[in-house]
């Protein structure tokens, strides 16, 4: 999680920003960088995809 928002800063990008750059929930990508959320299913799954957290696959 540190080498997701270590490479947020490295863009010059706030959680927010890529939330809203991706459609997601802020507050759902700021819970999974901090490990506060699960990443099972549902919106935390496609964000721990997108961020590089975890392995898998995002549909739409």
């Amino acid at each position: 999680m540190r080498e997701a928002r270590e490479r947020l800063a490295h863009q010059d990008l706030s959680a927010k920003d890529w939330a809203d750059q991706y459609h997601l929930n802020a507050s759902t990508v700021y819970a999974v960088l901090n490990g506060q959320k699960k990443y099972l299913r549902g919106e935390a799954h496609r964000a721990a995809v997108l961020l590089g957290i975890k392995h898998g696959v995002v549909t739409n």
